[in-house]
């Protein structure tokens, strides 16, 4: 494989959802063992958001997977280790190219919804997912070691209480406010030079009525008035959970989201994700699957049918990708 081949499939990687677009990944790839190496980057926490790395290893979990998609999409097998050196918390994975297997099918079919894939902060229709849609994200999300529930009546209720909770603290929190600056990119000078971050543009509406949790990006601060609109009133949201909560199971969280996520594009299904009841462990933890108690949620997904939102640009593969001998 050549270099270019080996940069388009880091390109294809690096379109993996991250929290607030940080992008908190690096890839290092060995042309005579034929191998990646994927890396955390730790300067690109969140340190009151996400003091643990939880999300940021859902975001590397995210990228792994679209690298194997687009591995298997290459005719290649990936052969996946995660976490192999224990002295080295920053190594999350290696991927070693091999020989093909009829495993990689189902991969490579995913392949072509990596660049179609864009989180949209926009509403949707209140049309309802087909059950056996449903089924077949649940599927996949079951594949990549993980749970997908879809809540509904009370929990469903509950769910949007402690997102609105959230998102109500996080407007007054000093701490998430300092996470917003960071990464949010305001203003046509910086907006539209950005390749980290999420850009004004693609802030999207601020909701006027509604039950979908939705994250107001500007956080207060003067921005570009996109109007305002009502949201779902009954959103379909989805929490997806694993039964450990350690870095292992976060790496095994991000890959099955992106699994999810892409087979819901394939399918019509515009996405978001909404982190914010996440980012307050006396939140998150109430989260859980309400009739056994158990479970650690990782990720709520609010699905439907609607706009796509905007492509929001990733850094130059040059900045992300070392090749070595």
């Amino acid at each position: 494989m050549d270099d270019a081949r080996v940069a388009e499939l880091v390109r294809d990687a690096a379109a993996a959802p991250s929290m607030h677009n940080a992008q908190p990944w690096r890839f290092r790839y060995a042309r005579r063992s034929r191998t990646f190496r994927l890396y955390a980057d730790f300067e690109r926490i969140m340190p009151h958001s996400d003091p643990d790395a939880r999300a940021l290893h859902l975001g590397c979990g995210a990228a792994l997977f679209n690298l194997r998609a687009a591995i298997a999409n290459a005719g290649f097998h990936p052969s996946v280790t995660l976490l192999p050196d224990s002295d080295d918390a920053a190594l999350l994975a290696t991927v070693r190219l091999a020989d093909p297997s009829a495993d990689d099918v189902a991969l490579a079919l995913l392949h072509p919804a990596i660049h179609q894939r864009h989180t949209s902060r926009y509403p949707f229709a209140e049309t309802e997912i087909p059950e056996n849609l449903k089924t077949a994200l649940t599927d996949a999300a079951q594949q990549e070691g993980a749970t997908l529930a879809f809540p509904a009546s009370w929990h469903l209720r509950w769910i949007e209480e402690l997102a609105e909770e959230a998102e109500a603290r996080n407007l007054t929190d000093s701490g998430s406010e300092e996470d917003l600056a960071r990464w949010t990119r305001i203003g046509i000078a910086e907006a539209d030079t950005a390749t980290d971050g999420v850009p004004d543009y693609a802030f999207g509406p601020q909701k006027h009525g509604g039950r979908a949790p939705v994250r107001d990006f500007s956080g207060g601060r003067p921005s570009p008035d996109f109007g305002s609109t009502p949201f779902e009133k009954d959103p379909h949201l989805a929490l997806l959970s694993t039964e450990g909560d350690r870095p292992l199971d976060w790496l095994c969280a991000g890959q099955a989201m992106e699994r999810v996520l892409l087979l819901a594009t394939l399918e019509g299904l515009a996405t978001s994700l909404s982190t914010q009841a996440l980012e307050w462990p006396d939140l998150r933890w109430p989260l859980r699957d309400p009739s056994s108690g158990t479970g650690h949620v990782q990720m709520m997904l609010r699905l439907g049918y609607g706009p796509k939102g905007p492509r929001v640009a990733r850094r130059p593969v040059q900045d992300v990708l070392v090749t070595e001998d």
